[in-house]
Parts: C-alpha cells; structure tokens; sequence
C-alpha cells in the first residue's frame, strides 16, 4: 500500500491521495476553514478519525482569515489564503495525516484572485521546491464552456508548472457561497443543476494533455441545508460521464477525478453511490459552521452569567475562566471534530490514512 510522509501533499503525493480513495472505495471530506481555530478543529478531526482529509478557502474565508481590518480587501483574500497555506504546512506534520491544500469556487471576477495566489505560490516554489497549494479551484460554470475550458487550460499551463491540480466546475451548483455562484431553484427539472456528460468529456479531453484536474460535474447538488426532497441529487449522472470517457478512450474503471460540492445534509445512500462512481472529494461547510457555532451557543447559554459581569454581583465569584475566550473557542473546535467525525463515516475514509 502507497504510504506517504505526514503532511500538506502536492504534485505526485497528491495524485496518490487521490488513487489511493479511488482504489479504495472511499472519498475525504473537503472542509471550508475561515480561522486557524476552524483549520485546527480539521487537523484534529482528521488525526482523531485516522483519516486524511482536504482543507480549503473560499474568497470570502481567506479574506476573514487575514482579517476583516484589512485595509486592501483583495490582498486580504490573497495573503489570507496564503497564511493558511503556510499555517498547515507548518502544523499538518505533527498531527500524522495527509491534508491537500485547496482554494474553493473563484467565478470570472475571481480569476486575478487565483492568479495572485499562483505568484505567491511560485515565490513558495522557488525557495522550496513544493508548491504552497496541492490545488485550486476554477468555477466558471456560469460561462460558455468554450471560455470556461479555454481559461481552465491557460491556468492549468501554469499550475501543471508547479505541480498542482485544478479543480474545474461543469453544470451550476444551485445556491450561494462567499458570493458565488447561482441561486437556481432547488428543483429536480432544472436542468443546469445536471452536467451532461458531453461536456465532461469535452473537458476530459482538452486538459488531460496538459496537467492534472479534477470535475466538479453538478448532479443536483446545492449549497446549504434544505428540507428532505427539495433537492434532487442524481448520482448516475457522474456514472454516465465516466462511462463516456471509459469508452472514448478506453481507460480503466471511473477515469475522471470527481468532486461533489454541496455536501450538506446529503442523504449518505447518496453520498455512498457518488463515491462508487470516482468521487473522491466531498465539500462540507454549512454543517461544520452549524457545529461551531452551536457549540458555542451551549456554552454560553450554559454560563450566560460569565457574559454579562466579569464578577458576578450577588456573590462576587469571577468569571474571568468562562470568559477567557479560549474556552468558548475550544467548545466550537470540539464540535467541529464531532461533526467530522460523521463526515469521515459517511465518506468510509475512517482509518485510512495513509500516512506512514
């Protein structure tokens, strides 16, 4: 079995992650992070559950990571998105797991974005010979995918330079994130939430010549939490398009590296059968923002004196050990490795790292 060192993984390590899901039947859960509390709460979740897992920014959780004082807000998005490459770097070592370093949904307006990350990751490259990112995403779903393909190909020249992967979007996940994307009605005859598979092989077809990508291919999928049945996921969707691409080109079982964005509150029959179909990646932020923050709201219901007098005034006892941010920070890491802990279930990657 491939084992790999402890750590963030790029280029050939990161293309081993991936086989190693694949061949295994499992798929890692792709966790949007906003703070180093947020991006600890994961590498604790990944090394309690023995799992590798994937780390990612939108614009919006990278621009909060570097802070919302920031006087340039696009710098901000930027060097965020850097410090938090750098932090897990740094601390992904010592937990003993693997984590792959992502940048989530960048929209058209959003390609400098990415750019700007990819000269910071150069700088990285040249005085350490791995690139700072194992991938970003490219979401231009919403565009001809002439455009979306060409501009996809232009910036994968340029990552396959470093070694990374790209992640590509085709069809429109329904909902909003950070700003992008396309608030389409959840509904199971909208027929920009299903990618066709044509367009997949298309995609297949123009980038596997240049460098390694993955396919965010919309099979109903939509950001958020919704009531049962106002989503229709359809998974044979992606079973269709790795067929197509199966006999085009006559590769071996499920040749696309596919991702399944919208996570949240799927129903795990379905998560189950997208993994058999070549998912390897699974994006989950509504529920880990849901656990954090419900985390802390038990523990200040639970000591909502603490919050109103640093000394209590009816008997003077302090408070200054509830109030000490820390520890309702910690509570809201807690519920974070919990709820992971599902994810890593649902996804079978549990106890399968493999790191060495």
């Amino acid at each position: 079995m491939t084992k790999l060192s402890p750590g963030v993984v790029t280029g050939d390590e990161y293309i081993a992650l991936i086989a190693a899901a694949k061949a295994g039947g499992y798929a890692f859960p792709a966790v949007n992070v906003t703070s180093t509390n947020t991006l600890n709460a994961v590498l604790e979740a990944a090394a309690t559950a023995k799992s590798d897992v994937i780390i990612q920014l939108s614009n919006g959780g990278a621009q909060f990571y570097a802070g919302q004082g920031m006087p340039d807000g696009f710098r901000a998005k930027v060097l965020g998105a850097v410090a938090a490459a750098r932090h897990a770097h740094l601390l992904a070592k010592e937990y003993g797991i693997c984590v792959a370093m992502h940048t989530d949904h960048a929209n058209k307006e959003l390609i400098p974005w990415v750019e700007a990350m990819l000269d910071e990751g150069e700088k990285y490259y040249q005085a350490n010979g791995k690139p700072l990112f194992s991938s970003h995403m490219l979401d231009l779903s919403a565009e001809p995918i002439d455009f979306n393909l060409s501009e996809s190909a232009r910036l994968l020249e340029r990552m396959a330079g470093l070694g990374m992967s790209l992640e590509i979007e085709l069809g429109v996940t329904g909902g909003e994130e950070d700003g992008v994307g396309s608030d389409l009605d959840a509904s199971a005859d909208n027929s920009r939430l299903y990618t066709q598979p044509e367009d997949v092989l298309q995609a297949y077809d123009r980038l596997t010549p240049i460098g390694h990508f993955s396919v965010a291919a919309s099979f109903g999928n939509v950001h958020g939490v919704y009531k049962p049945g106002n989503v229709k996921l359809r998974p044979e969707i992606l079973k269709n398009s790795q067929d197509l691409v199966e006999r085009q080109h006559h590769t071996g079982k499920n040749p696309l590296n596919l991702v399944f964005h919208g996570g949240s509150g799927s129903e795990k029959a379905q998560i189950s059968e997208a993994v058999s179909y070549g998912v390897f990646k699974m994006n989950i932020d509504t529920d880990t923002q849901f656990a954090f923050s419900q985390a802390i709201g038990k523990f200040v219901d639970a000591n909502h004196r603490a919050f109103e007098y640093q000394i209590d005034p009816d008997d003077g006892t302090p408070y200054k050990k509830l109030y000490d941010p820390r520890k309702l920070l910690r509570e809201a890491e807690k519920g974070v490795v919990t709820r992971l802990q599902e994810a890593f279930d649902d996804l079978g990657s549990k106890g399968k790292s493999i790191a060495g």
